[in-house]
């Protein structure tokens, strides 16, 4: 073969933050010293739904998930000593991605950075917060204009930014297939597009630029080849709709440019060691194919199912993808599957059905009507349901939970409490007096001064990004800020997509489903209630809602009355719907690490009501030490990812339900 030139490798980032600026910016300067080649800033929760440290829905979430930055100072922190016109930075970040992306641009500048040199991404992609992972703050039409403002802004002053990352990522693990993963995410994009067209903000020349910034963040799932097969896809109609819908001739401007992590919910708390050869055939589905590869990776590490991972963990996936762009002859060859016939037909097989799709979408108003119909939020979950009950029937099969269960003891999690990292719970508390500091000592008649164009901006038509900039550097908390346009805009609560979510398991006699639905049937015949009723709540921030749905929707088809009244709700809210519903249980699910602030205030407040004989559930990501200490406060069962089973879990509320009203044991298998 003639000598040519090896390819440069795509941007390699660990997803990282934690605790507080200070600690994030030590992990984040060891990470670059090991070769990471980017940065990709995980926030915690109440930054990513608006909210400060101090606040009653905060409580528990300071520092779990991602970093704390509630104003400038934490920016300033969490970037020190590096040097922001050097770097490529990705902020998973949405409803307030315009003030965090604020809060960076000052923070830069007082670096003495050249501005128009920044380069890096925002998320900043709200339909899917609507459908999948829950941190939205704004209705539609509100959020669809922070999203317009930010792209007019940064395509005339920080050309360089990707100033929204498109994002089927989460899509995917709230159970879209292929299609609906391609599908919804073009139909996000022709919602922004026609948006940014139709603001007037950006001259019809100028349009192309616009166009040109448009990034792509995608899942990566374990079938590589229907993965890899997706890709090309996308690539196919995103120049199709580029060039058809908005005239971008320029080639360059219409090239679908995409970064990747591959599938964190996908991995397994059951024989975790699996999960490395998970992510390495997940990432071959994003970097094999040349004219598919995606432009930055970010891999999760191993022990994700069981709690947080260790620096050494996140270590790990970067060696996966340093092993394969250094040590391998991937980047040596031109695309090694040009004219397969194969990968052809199934490309053209994914285009057609995401094109019926899209025009559907289209036909109903786009993707923001969409949303707010249910439409596609309930897809979604049926999408789902449907996958989890081929899983419990053993025709999909994922090794060490459905099949090839026995394992010899495994020496990665012989001490599970050091096999993954704790954030230390007064750290909350630190990071609350730090903000309280804060507020205290900048200039208070600047900040509200600042806040109050804030509000009358919003209430206008004018450009959201100066105001916001102005609130950053007079030293505006997050929450303030957010508040503030809360206020003009309201909030939104999402569709669940429950009640519309059609069967999807079969309960004819004889079938576990039937058999669930008999015990049911006959305690609540016992108990002289007509139905037996299940609160499934979402206590904190944690916005990703898929195992609550799941659990709602089985209980409901095994003859349950559900209450699902979605996510962010507080322990005094649940408890109030408990009492005011008279439920027989009450299920909680909290995935963000929060359950041992959260799940005790429930069962204390429980308690002072006066109805502690309701059996509480627990199902999230739970750490085996924790779980234990959750049963010794007063829960009456805990469910972790090795749980998979959700007619078995749903026959299981109905023996703890039996139990704590003192009902013989039935003896109907569950």
């Amino acid at each position: 073969m003639t000598e040519r030139q090896k390819d440069r490798p795509w941007l390699m980032r660990t997803y990282a933050g934690h605790s507080t600026a200070e600690a994030s910016n030590e992990l984040y300067r060891r990470n670059l010293a090991k070769g990471q080649t980017g940065l990709s800033v995980a926030f915690d929760l109440p930054t990513q739904t608006g909210y400060d440290p101090d606040h009653i829905l905060a409580r528990g979430e300071v520092g779990r998930v991602g970093v704390p930055v509630s104003h400038l100072g934490d920016m300033r922190r969490l970037f020190q000593d590096i040097p922001l016109d050097q770097m490529n930075t990705s902020m998973t970040i949405n409803a307030t991605a315009m003030w965090l992306l604020a809060l960076y641009e000052v923070v830069a500048e007082e670096q003495g950075a050249d501005i128009s040199k920044l380069s890096g991404t925002t998320q900043n992609d709200i339909v899917k917060e609507y459908l999948s992972r829950g941190t939205h703050v704004f209705p539609p039409g509100p959020s669809l204009r922070l999203t317009t403002d930010m792209i007019t802004y940064t395509v005339a002053h920080i050309p360089k930014w990707n100033p929204i990352n498109i994002c089927s990522y989460h899509l995917q693990e709230a159970g879209a297939t292929p299609v609906q993963e391609i599908a919804y995410a073009m139909s996000t994009a022709i919602a922004v597009l026609d948006a940014v067209r139709d603001s007037g903000q950006v001259p019809p020349e100028k349009f192309g630029d616009v166009v040109a910034r448009i990034s792509f963040f995608v899942n990566a799932g374990v079938r590589f080849v229907e993965e890899m097969c997706k890709m090309r896809a996308f690539g196919r109609i995103w120049d199709k709709i580029t060039r058809e819908r908005y005239g971008i001739t320029n080639e360059k401007q219409r090239r679908f440019r995409y970064g990747v992590q591959v599938n964190s919910l996908g991995l397994t708390e059951a024989q975790p060691e699996n999960n490395v050869q998970r992510i390495v055939l997940e990432m071959l589905a994003v970097t094999l194919s040349k004219d598919a590869r995606a432009r930055a990776v970010q891999l999760p590490a191993w022990n994700e199912a069981l709690g947080l991972p260790r620096p050494w963990d996140q270590q790990w996936s970067l060696r996966i993808q340093q092993v394969l762009a250094h040590e391998s002859d991937l980047l040596e060859y031109e695309d090694i599957f040009a004219g397969s016939h194969v990968i052809e037909a199934k490309v053209d097989a994914l285009v057609t059905d995401c094109l019926a799709e899209i025009e559907r979408i289209q036909e109903m108003g786009g993707a923001m009507a969409a949303v707010e119909s249910g439409y596609l939020k309930s897809q979604l979950v049926s999408a789902h349901a449907e996958r989890r009950a081929r899983i419990e029937a053993g025709e999909e099969k994922i090794v060490g939970v459905n099949c090839f269960e026995g394992t010899e003891p495994n020496p990665l999690t012989a001490d599970l409490d050091t096999a993954i990292m704790t954030v230390d719970p007064a750290n909350e508390a630190r990071v609350v007096q730090a903000l309280h500091d804060w507020r205290d000592n900048r200039d208070e008649a600047r900040a509200q001064e600042s806040l109050s164009v804030l509000k009358k901006t919003a209430a206008g038509d004018g450009n959201l990004f100066a105001a916001t900039l102005e609130c950053a550097r007079a030293g505006v908390t997050t929450g303030e800020w957010a508040w503030a346009l809360r206020d003009v805009f309201g909030e939104f609560r999402a569709p669940t997509g429950v009640s519309s979510a059609p069967l999807a398991v079969a309960a004819e006699e004889g079938s576990p489903l039937a058999a669930v639905r008999e015990k049911v049937a006959r305690t609540a015949a016992e108990l002289g209630s007509g139905k037996l009723r299940l609160l499934v709540g979402k206590p904190g921030l944690d916005g990703h809602s898929n195992g609550a749905e799941q659990i709602a929707v089985r209980a409901r088809d095994a003859g349950f009355e559900v209450i699902y009244q979605g996510i962010r709700l507080t322990p005094e809210q649940i408890v109030s719907a408990a009492v005011a519903e008279d439920v027989h249980c009450v299920g909680l699910s909290i995935l963000s690490g929060s359950h041992a602030e959260l799940v005790p205030d429930v069962l204390a407040r429980l308690q002072r009501t006066g109805v502690d004989d309701i059996p509480v559930i627990v199902g999230g990501i739970i750490p085996s030490a924790d779980a234990t200490a959750l049963r010794e406060a007063g829960v009456a069962a805990v469910f972790t990812p090795k749980d998979f089973g959700i007619t078995e879990i749903i026959g299981r509320i109905v023996d703890e339900i039996r139990k704590a009203n003192r009902l013989d044991p039935l003896e109907v298998p569950a």
